[in-house]
């Protein structure tokens, strides 16, 4: 006998141009479990931008998917799921990178990593979008210090040095860090828990991580697997630890034989199960919506909003 699944009225926004509703993580994840019907008139609304006012126009349960750093405000939502470590029932800690697909990747055991570096032809690559020094200093003077020992490729808009940059998409990106034996890997920021795709594809194209970031990141993947600029006492250790690794075939491979993650078992994070729970959670508990004890927003921009509101799928 089949159990009839729980039905679902949900909507998507905020998520910005481009985003189907009907065919996203969310949406492919959540109908594994339950009947979703999407609709302009939700139960449950998923929105991504809290700087953005379009999940204003609702008044039901309100989800709040954060992919940068920008913790969720409970003035405004009723569920979480971000990066942060947040001690709340209300939120599911989900790093950015476990979107992005099944771990299996991420598995090295039947690698043949003598051939992998003997097709390498970059040092290093660097693919960022902006270089403002107010954001990206890190990573931007990184790029140029390493770039004194040897030439550093640039395959992004900013501070390209290849000719053009790389086809949009993950695909394009992922075959330029192939060729590459390193990776500069440096996030936005460095937050406890903000650990996005970054490391994550430099570990896909098996392209050595350097990476600066999550303070907390060896609890997420094996520290011996990449090069954590926090282990090192200053800027200048690691760089002699890239020079050394690159000189030094044997050692380069030593770490590279390293497993990503501790017994080559996943972390948790890439466990969908438990963004399924969660959201059996949300969908089967009772609540007034946070939405509907307080309004903060002004008729005029209220009405506007509205007026400008996508609909269909």
């Amino acid at each position: 006998m089949t159990t009839a699944r729980k039905p679902v009225r949900i909507d998507f926004c905020d998520f910005g141009a481009g985003y189907r509703k009907t065919d996203n993580f969310f949406y492919n994840l959540l109908k594994r479990r339950f009947e979703l019907e999407v609709t302009d008139q939700p139960e449950f609304l998923l929105y991504q931008n809290p700087e953005s006012h379009l999940h204003r126009v609702h008044d039901c349960v309100k989800i709040y998917f954060g992919i940068e750093s920008y913790p969720p405000n409970w003035s405004e939502c009723d569920y979480s799921m971000t990066c942060h470590y947040l001690d709340d029932p209300r939120h599911l800690r989900l790093p950015y990178y476990a979107l992005y697909g099944p771990p299996k990747p991420l598995d090295k055991r039947e690698d043949d990593l003598e051939k992998i570096l003997a097709s390498k032809t970059r040092f290093c690559g660097f693919v960022v979008t902006n270089a403002g020094r107010r954001k990206t200093q890190e990573r931007v003077d990184f790029f140029h210090r390493l770039s004194r020992y040897k030439r550093v490729d640039s395959g992004g808009r900013a501070l390209n040095n290849i000719g053009g940059p790389l086809p949009n998409g993950p695909r394009g990106k992922m075959d330029f860090l192939k060729t590459c034996k390193f990776n500069i890997a440096f996030e936005n920021a460095s937050l406890p828990g903000y650990t996005t795709e970054k490391i994550l594809e430099a570990m896909w194209a098996r392209a050595l991580p350097i990476y600066w970031g999550n303070p907390r990141i060896q609890e997420e993947f094996n520290p011996k697997s990449f090069l954590n600029y926090f282990d090192f006492a200053d800027e200048e250790a690691l760089i002699q630890r890239i020079i050394e690794l690159d000189s030094d075939d044997g050692k380069y491979l030593e770490v590279m034989r390293q497993p990503y993650c501790a017994n080559n078992q996943p972390n948790e994070f890439f466990n969908l199960d438990r963004v399924l729970d969660f959201f059996e959670k949300i969908f089967t508990t009772k609540i007034r919506p946070v939405s509907q004890r307080r309004r903060r927003f002004s008729l005029g921009r209220w009405m506007l909003v509205k007026r400008n509101k996508p609909h269909g799928p």
